[in-house]
């Protein structure tokens, strides 16, 4: 099972040689902007030689391209690519050695559970890169960081608004600043994905699950503001996620404890619900994780996550997302009482999915990799659907020029400052 145990200065060339022939950076920014986005629609030194020589001109060797390092991967590296995982405890267990070591997995979810203080977070992500960099591919390290009550990171860190808060205040710039700080965070702790914003219109007043992480109760505002908080966090070199498609703001059921029903069709979510999805494509989108909610007027039999009509035929398309599609943690209530997780996971993949995440328990993790490449192995999934997958998640990887060299401890207080400096900045408007 183990392969590669020691890292190669070779791999890390083949990575970043690769690197340079992908399609640029993501669209950083030097400066915030200045003006909303448009109303939205639904649219080595040489050593000098005793005796000259002859001049000969060096023989460069060719950057290797995408389909050329994934033919060098075996069936189990690639699997692990498609998966994001949720660990136990303060540090690297053997438990999650196993993970990153025998089963590749591509990247690492945590929650506030993982995050002790800012020394610990600093020690567990350099324990994580360290284990990682056997592997062919950087690690993602990601969290649910929306501000407001959805954060991960250390409390010593002083916290940002609510979506809802930041919707209300009407300003982009604060929008923008408030992602731009979110990613600086990120990126200092060492963690390059935000499971975020959170598109969701939140249309429903029962809404358990939604309510002030929506920016707004109307499709402008969630827009607008939205993305110009991906904006921030892409400016940081840090992955916004953008979530929950199709729209989970009309929903009366939490999704992390049961499978909630939406009597929407699709002419009502091109006017509402998809509206701000459709807009952070235009903008450059990177990612877009699925939810599991179930819309029988659209898809009957699957929920979002495990649907074939909303993420290949709705999302790919007929709104053009090129980028990469995720589920949302396979192991919430809405998939576990009414799914076989293995059998979820292989659904999800045929239906669209790129990337499976399991948010929760070892053995589930172990349990959606073994379906995987079983399913692969009979047939079931072609060999070319994983490799498009996992062109997907190596394109992304690149772009944000990843890599798992160790992080240094951050400096809280000028961390709180900036976060004083925006939030005042604000207030004394």
């Amino acid at each position: 099972m183990k392969q590669n145990m020691q890292m190669t200065v070779g791999s890390m060339m083949v990575f970043a040689a690769l690197s340079l022939v992908m399609t640029g950076c993501a669209s950083h920014r030097s400066e915030p902007p200045a003006t909303a986005i448009p109303t939205v629609t639904a649219s080595a030194s040489p050593t000098a030689a005793v005796t000259p020589a002859p001049t000969v001109k060096p023989v460069s060797t060719p950057a290797p391209t995408t389909a050329s390092l994934i033919k060098t991967m075996s069936l189990e590296e690639k699997i692990g690519q498609m998966i994001i995982a949720g660990i136990d405890g303060y540090s690297v267990n053997a438990a999650t050695r196993e993970l990153l070591i025998d089963r590749h997995v591509g990247g690492i979810i945590l929650y506030k559970p993982n995050v002790q203080n800012t020394n610990q977070l600093v020690e567990l992500v350099n324990g994580l890169k360290k284990s990682n960099s056997i592997n062919k591919l950087p690690l993602w390290i990601g969290a649910d960081e929306e501000g407001g009550r959805v954060t991960r990171l250390p409390d010593e860190l002083l916290k940002t608004p609510t979506s809802q808060e930041i919707g209300k205040k009407g300003s982009t710039q604060l929008a923008y600043n408030i992602g731009h700080l979110l990613g600086k965070e990120l990126n200092a702790y060492g963690l390059n994905m935000d499971f975020a914003p959170d598109l969701d219109v939140n249309s429903n007043p029962k809404n358990p699950v939604i309510g002030d992480r929506s920016f707004g109760a109307d499709a402008a505002t969630v827009s607008s503001q939205g993305i110009q908080v991906m904006n921030g966090l892409q400016n940081q070199k840090v992955v916004p996620v953008v979530k929950h498609f199709p729209g989970h703001g009309d929903t009366s059921v939490d999704s992390h404890i049961g499978l909630p029903i939406v009597q929407n069709d699709l002419a009502r979510l091109r006017k509402l619900e998809l509206v701000p999805f459709a807009e952070a494509i235009k903008h450059q989108a990177d990612a877009v994780m699925v939810a599991h909610i179930l819309l029988p007027k659209i898809d009957a039999n699957n929920p979002a996550s495990m649907s074939r009509t909303i993420m290949t035929d709705l999302l790919r398309k007929e709104m053009g997302f090129q980028g990469l599609i995720m589920t949302d943690d396979m192991t919430m209530g809405a998939i576990t009482t009414n799914y076989g997780l293995g059998e979820a996971a292989v659904k999800a993949v045929l239906a669209g999915s790129n990337i499976v995440m399991v948010g929760h328990e070892h053995e589930n993790v172990i349990a959606v990799i073994t379906a995987l490449v079983e399913a692969v192995k009979s047939g079931r999934i072609p060999q070319e659907t994983i490799d498009q997958s996992v062109s997907q998640v190596m394109k992304l990887k690149q772009k944000y020029e990843l890599n798992d060299e160790a992080v240094k401890v951050p400096d809280v207080k000028k961390l709180n400052a900036e976060v004083k400096e925006v939030l005042g900045s604000q207030t004394s408007k």
